[in-house]
């Protein structure tokens, strides 16, 4: 049973808590924690009107630079993963791979029961129709779930790209599949219609691209495929589409010099069009990931449960076993309300950011019980937003005695995120 939160002062605290052992705690500590105030203070000058600086295309320069505010206020996002991928809708997003990669029976049977011989993973492609990809609802079912930025899948690990690139010839959805630009069409209804930030996920490798695979056999001394394919496409998106997010993913099994990360990000901050404004995570290359980049990610689902030196973000997803769309899903597969709002109070308690996925249909649906997560996580906000929305971590994250209890603060109030019942009558004895 999910309750709202409580707007604490110390005069009343003890009552609406029922909590007598934590009142002394409260009246004496009501400040946010001190462990980001370093951070906060150094993007606090930056913000107030001094010259941007330039930074080098080093670790140690692109680590210096604060991240932008709205991203830490906005504290809720919706990623989108959506491609090829879509249209088998069995398993997972990695359907490509598990088939013909790992070469897993279960896949390698699904294939056989249900398509005839000779049928590749190319012919997927123009059954990714989108025929009922309407972005101006999806933005409004985006608004309406209280996230202040999405991220949308514009590559998966596959390759197809989900605009019309260059650099992906016949393997894009303009020339096919859809024929349309999936990743501008959705852009331009996010910010016509919406307050939210549009954000771009980005797959730097991709399993089977031939010049990847050599580079790859020449253990990365060789840089063809980010020559011509990575880089190129990365300059393209965020020319054409100003995402203020640019999550990477797919890069674990190359250094981050292979990959030439340090200079796009050097150029990301310095020269591009959304300098002031994008946010980055920590997927650039094997071994960044928690050490370097904008916001951490760390891992899939990642949730620490306790207050991190360092903006990150949790990004998890409604079918607790696929990130994209699949048909043989149960009810039991996804998280209810009171799972998904647990998750936000933890996050946000501890400092993070949740990003919580959905996976569209093929052809271009929310499905329903996607839409009903998202609307009512847009009224759980509507009435307790006030303790997630600008929050920074208060000094407890959550309260030691009466478990569903977590805390964020804003300003001089302390708001108490209560998860269940509290059990008054043991916390007063």
């Amino acid at each position: 049973m999910i309750r709202r939160p409580v707007r604490v002062s110390p005069r009343i605290f003890a009552m609406l808590l029922c909590l007598t052992a934590v009142v002394g705690f409260v009246l004496t500590m009501f400040a946010p924690s001190p462990i980001l105030a370093a951070g906060l203070e150094k993007a606090s000058h930056w913000r107030q009107g001094q010259k941007q600086p330039r930074y080098a295309p080093t670790w140690d320069s692109l680590d210096r630079r604060p991240l932008p505010r709205w991203y830490d206020e906005a504290k809720f996002g919706i990623f989108m993963h959506w491609g090829v991928f879509s249209v088998p809708s069995y398993g997972s997003e990695w359907f490509w791979w598990s088939w013909k990669g790992a070469k897993n029976q279960d896949f390698i049977d699904f294939m056989k029961n249900n398509y005839p011989p000779g049928f590749s993973y190319a012919d997927f492609a123009p059954m990714f129709k989108a025929e009922w990809y309407n972005p101006l609802q999806w933005a409004e079912v985006l608004q309406a779930s209280g996230a202040k930025y999405v991220v949308l899948t514009s590559k998966h690990h596959e390759g197809f790209t989900n605009w019309p690139s260059k650099y992906s010839w016949n393997w894009n959805s303009m020339d096919n599949g859809p024929h349309r630009d999936l990743v501008g069409e959705l852009q331009m209804a996010i910010r016509n219609n919406s307050d939210l930030h549009f954000g771009l996920y980005y797959s730097l490798f991709e399993w089977f691209h031939p010049l990847y695979l050599k580079d790859k056999e020449n253990k990365w001394a060789t840089q063809e495929y980010v020559k011509e394919v990575g880089l190129a496409e990365l300059y393209e998106l965020v020319n054409a589409y100003h995402p203020e997010v640019v999550w990477s993913d797919g890069d674990w099994e190359a250094p981050y010099t292979y990959w030439n990360s340090t200079n796009f990000l050097a150029w990301l901050y310095n020269d591009s069009p959304v300098k002031d404004t994008v946010v980055t995570n920590d997927r650039w290359g094997s071994g960044m990931s928690c050490h370097h980049g904008g916001y951490y990610t760390c891992s899939d689902r990642y949730d620490p449960g306790v207050l991190q030196k360092h903006k990150w973000e949790n990004c998890m997803t409604i079918d607790k076993k696929s990130w994209g769309f699949r048909r043989e899903a149960t009810l039991a597969d996804y998280l209810d309300m009171d799972d998904l709002v647990k998750i936000l109070a933890e996050t946000v308690s501890c400092g993070g950011n949740l990003l919580m996925n959905i996976g569209p249909t093929h052809d271009g649906r929310i499905v329903p019980i996607f839409e009903e997560r998202l609307r009512n996580m847009g009224k759980w906000l509507g009435v307790n937003g006030d303790a997630i929305y600008a929050t920074k971590p208060w000094r407890a994250q959550n309260d030691t005695r009466e478990p569903g209890v977590w805390y964020t603060s804003k300003g001089d109030s302390v708001y108490a995120i209560v998860l269940d019942w509290l059990n008054c009558k043991a916390a007063t004895n």
